[in-house]
């Protein structure tokens, strides 16, 4: 790790290879690469995280709701093309917003500013593996303290959290509303990502890769479909946040919320329920 110039040309090096692979191959030479840096890699982010959005939403839409209807949920438990859409229209409206937070960390990452490293070389898969698990840990326990805040604090439920708790109910969830957020919301619950990089030693492509695994992630968690793989914070325990607001504001697991008292297993609730 080091912060001389040399060293953040590899960050450099890697963001125009990204940049090439989505902005080359979709736009001329002479369009994209005039534009001043950190608005081609805004571009690129919009330009990535629109596709992935929409593919992954799309994918598990057609599976879950048309080649495996009614053996995942009920016909009644499916949301409506209208309520969809509106999440979908919530999302774009947002995303442009959501992609200003990976914009910020890659300008800081090739100024020096974090404690970064570009290849898993240059500390060795041990200590890759221990930092990446400290990384996940760290942002587990930041999205949680924030989800949790966005409820708890009543103005900040008001104004930005209540945009996505209009999904209440199974048939008004679907995986496109995973992004179906205010801005602001979106990204408090995903800044530890960032705040992480100055803390914890990070490997580059890792931080990138993590930060747009949310898409993929919170869509798979609004499906309403109970996985039963513990501990994985899934749509089982999602689905009860949607219902209650008081429960499971964890994000990839139930450690969180074991920790702090708000956990509840929607196993529990079927034996109940029985």
């Amino acid at each position: 790790m080091g912060s001389s110039d040399e060293y953040l040309q590899r960050f450099v090096a890697e963001t125009d290879w990204y940049n090439s692979i989505v902005l080359g191959n979709l736009l001329p030479d002479s369009v994209w690469k005039p534009l001043p840096r950190p608005f081609q890699i805004w571009l690129r982010d919009y330009i990535g995280g629109t596709a992935l959005y929409f593919i992954s939403g799309f994918l598990w839409c057609f599976y879950i709701y048309y080649l495996k209807r009614n053996v995942y949920l009920p016909k009644d438990a499916i949301p409506s093309n209208k309520a969809m859409l509106l999440q979908i229209i919530v999302a774009m409206k947002a995303m442009p917003w959501y992609c200003a937070l990976p914009t910020l960390s890659e300008y800081m990452v090739e100024k020096g500013w974090t404690r970064c490293f570009s290849s898993i070389s240059e500390v060795g898969w041990p200590a890759y593996i221990a930092y990446t698990a400290a990384y996940l840990v760290f942002c587990e326990f930041g999205i949680y303290w924030a989800h949790r805040e966005l409820h708890d604090i009543k103005p900040l439920y008001k104004h930005l959290h209540a945009t996505h708790h209009i999904y209440n109910k199974q048939n008004t969830l679907s995986p496109f509303a995973g992004l179906a957020f205010h801005p602001l919301d979106g990204i408090l619950q995903a800044i530890s990502h960032v705040i992480a990089l100055f803390i914890i030693p990070t490997q580059f492509t890792t931080h990138i890769a993590l930060l747009f695994l949310e898409a993929v992630w919170t869509a798979n968690i609004h499906d309403c479909i109970h996985a039963k793989l513990w501990p994985v914070m899934g749509a089982g325990y999602h689905t009860i946040h949607h219902t209650t607001y008081r429960h499971n504001y964890g994000h990839y697991t139930i450690w969180m919320d074991w920790m702090f008292g708000t956990l509840r297993d929607p196993e529990e609730d079927l034996k109940k329920d029985e």
